[in-house]
């Protein structure tokens, strides 16, 4: 049985600060064993596996990938720190990672449910809202307590973004997925999809760049969460410009929300929205960016305790899942000086702690 002396500052909470712990036989303990000897020591300071909220492993921009790019995927995640990957849609079955002692755990939302052309080739179960249910229900099965819907996409006929669903089937839709015991979340970009959403009582909105002055109070009120993906966000501009000789009205949008994302995230924040990183890793964008996400919140206004916590504490209590406490697994990240106060040090990983046993450092 491994056994690992971990010293230094243990940050058990933004606030709750221990000088050491152990790990024996992969849990934590603040409990010094007696009987056994210590067989390695780190040393810095400890934080709880970060928490990639909105990830893809096993997808590229094409779609589904073989295992061998899923596990360089998950890898990446895991040498940055994200320990606890929230996959939010993925055509590929990673189920086999489950069974991986060096990889993340993974929280996985199923495939994207989407309608017909209507979002990135490839990716989605591509259904009419006559099925949104069904498939709902199907795909809360085959996750783990989370199903994920495209809320808006480009209408070509339109020239811009526009709902894909009517209230009544995401009424239902969302009904059965609690029925199930699943949250749903869904992707949204622009600011008319999000009240039916809102109606038909929707968890929790991925991006969330439309959300406006008007819907942040009831956003607060009934506690939907948002995940901002700044780092994604950050491409809009390359977004537009592709798209600005056939669909100008969808390019000035994609702009206009660029331009307000920090705006709009610091107004949610200070109305209590929960608020949690997440990189939209996978796709077009490289995996292992969590340290580069929290930044982006301090950009965006937010302090640096609690951009740090949307992606540590209170990202893992929303979860569902421990943080370093007695008895929880050690899944632990050791830095060598403290990121409550400079985020940035969360790039630079001296070890990294998975299910007991150093993976990365």
């Amino acid at each position: 049985m491994t056994v690992l002396h971990v010293k230094g500052r243990v940050l058990v909470g933004p606030d709750d600060v221990r000088d050491e712990m152990w790990v024996v036989g992969g849990r934590i303990t603040f409990e010094r064993p007696t009987s056994l000897a210590v067989d390695a020591t780190l040393e810095g300071w400890v934080l709880p596996g970060l928490v990639d909220a909105h990830c893809h492993v096993g997808i590229d921009e094409h779609g589904a990938v073989d295992a061998q790019t899923s596990e360089r995927q998950a890898v990446t995640d895991r040498d940055a720190g994200a320990l606890l990957l929230r996959d939010a849609g993925s055509a590929a079955d990673t189920r086999w990672i489950d069974g991986r002692e060096d990889l993340p755990r993974l929280i996985r939302a199923g495939r994207h449910l989407a309608r017909p052309k209507r979002y990135i080739r490839n990716y989605a179960h591509e259904i009419e809202p006559g099925d949104l249910t069904a498939y709902v229900v199907q795909e809360a099965r085959r996750g783990d307590g989370w199903v994920k819907l495209v809320g808006d996409w480009i209408d070509r006929d339109q020239g811009d973004l526009a709902p894909l669903w009517p209230l009544d089937a995401l009424k239902e839709a969302i009904a059965a997925a609690h029925a199930e015991g699943a949250r749903v979340t869904a992707h949204c970009f622009a600011e008319n999809s999000l009240p039916d959403l809102i109606e038909a009582g929707i968890d929790c909105i991925e991006h969330a760049t439309g959300l406006t002055e008007a819907l942040i109070p009831t956003f607060a009120e009934k506690g939907v969460a948002i995940v901002p993906t700044l780092v994604n966000i950050a491409t809009f501009d390359g977004i537009a410009a592709q798209a600005e000789a056939k669909f100008p009205v969808y390019a000035a949008h994609m702009r206009a929300m660029h331009t307000d994302r920090y705006a709009t995230v610091r107004a949610a924040y200070d109305a209590g929205i929960p608020i949690y990183v997440g990189t939209d890793a996978g796709g077009s964008l490289p995996h292992g960016l969590v340290a580069d996400e929290v930044a982006e919140f301090v950009k965006a206004g937010i302090p640096p305790r609690d951009a740090l916590s949307a992606a540590c504490w209170s990202a893992r209590k929303w979860l569902g899942r421990e943080a370093i406490a007695e008895g929880a697994p050690a899944d632990v990240v050791v830095y060598p000086a403290d990121p409550r106060g400079d985020v940035t040090i969360l790039a630079h990983p001296t070890a990294v702690v998975l299910r007991g046993r150093v993976v990365a450092g």
